[in-house]
């Protein structure tokens, strides 16, 4: 009898619900790769895009970002980018050890890739991601694993333990966060393993069933360990005051802190929520589930943006663009957008009032 009809049969003995879940946590990025720049510099003017079009998006009110030509001579076409959320770029070429970071329309490198520069993209990249616990890799600052459950300090102020964390988000003053948790699971994955490892050695089918039977009772006394049912529902978990949603009885949706500036939605199917339960917009059918989602100061209009094509609420697009995100500037805040100029052999950024 093969041990998942056994455990299946002992579980089935003991009635109980659980809950997992995990949202997207990153976004896919570029791999980064290294950058080579070698040879003496050639004029800015020996510039081989000179001829091609501007993109679509083009503006005559665009700033340079980066100057491919000058003493750099980069290959847009070679180039490859990673981006923070912050707008802060890493150019990279094939080849050589060495990288070039662009932020606030500021180019400094070469750096190498151990160099400190380099490494702040690592939270970025889904590969150096993959190798470790998500949520310590890119939140080290705030949570933590002392033992088998995070522990989550924000503000001064100490929040947990979970034994799960499904969403956590930090607003760009990092002022202020929100967590969707669950305190208790009744199966862990190193129950699991464990469990595994058991049942390997196990020499006979009754063995097996008598494994089977004390995991499922460890999991029946998870649930009323203290004498008290345990809590196994998500739950949201913030320092922003007068909350009122709560992702164990209301529908699904994961936090976001990119769509609004400085502030944390909740994207919930056709519906982005603000933290109190209130709708703050309805996206189109055609919008729903789409990854990017940009909501204005006022509350009155969204975009989309998916493969360097921005689509509005109102159905007007723009494209050919790349690194959207929300900037304040001088107490308004802007749709900044990123994009090459053949003509100008530069990065490009334009920024929307928004």
């Amino acid at each position: 009898m093969k041990k998942s009809i056994l455990f299946l049969t002992a579980f089935c003995l003991i009635t109980c619900n659980t809950v997992n879940g995990q949202s997207g946590l990153l976004n896919k990025v570029t791999k980064s790769v290294t950058n080579t720049v070698k040879g003496k510099p050639q004029e800015s003017s020996n510039n081989k895009n000179a001829d091609q079009p501007e993109p679509a998006c083009a503006s005559d009110q665009a700033v340079v970002v980066m100057d491919m030509g000058g003493k750099l001579q980069l290959d847009y076409a070679e180039l490859t980018i990673s981006m923070l959320d912050d707008g802060s770029i890493l150019a990279q070429h094939r080849g050589a050890d060495e990288y070039y970071v662009v932020k606030n329309g500021v180019t400094t490198g070469p750096f190498k890739s151990g160099d400190p520069q380099v490494k702040a993209f690592d939270a970025v990249n889904e590969e150096n991601v993959n190798k470790a616990d998500p949520w310590l890799f890119k939140y080290k600052e705030y949570i933590t694993k002392p033992g088998d459950k995070y522990l989550i300090k924000f503000g001064g102020k100490s929040y947990g333990s979970y034994a799960q964390i499904n969403n956590f988000v930090v607003t760009k003053s990092k002022d202020k966060f929100a967590a969707v948790v669950i305190e208790n699971v009744m199966f862990t994955q190193d129950d699991g393993d464990k469990m595994e490892k058991a049942m390997k050695n196990a020499k006979t089918d009754q063995e097996k069933m008598d494994l089977a039977m004390q995991y499922a009772q460890q999991m029946q006394d998870k649930m009323i360990q203290g004498g008290k049912p345990i809590s196994i529902t998500p739950k949201l978990i913030t320092n922003i005051p007068n909350v009122t949603f709560d992702p164990g009885t209301s529908v699904g949706g994961t936090l976001d802190n990119n769509m609004k500036y400085d502030d944390i939605l909740m994207n919930a199917g056709s519906k982005i929520m603000d933290l109190q339960g209130k709708t703050v917009l309805t996206l189109k059918p055609e919008h729903v589930g789409a990854r990017n989602i940009y909501v204005n100061s006022s509350n009155t209009k969204y975009a989309v943006y998916d493969y360097g094509t921005l689509t509005f609420s109102d159905n007007t697009t723009m494209s050919d663009m790349f690194n959207l995100h929300l900037v304040k500037t001088d107490g308004k805040v802007y749709l900044a957008y990123m994009y090459y100029s053949p003509k100008r052999n530069s990065i490009m950024q334009h920024k929307i009032p928004f």
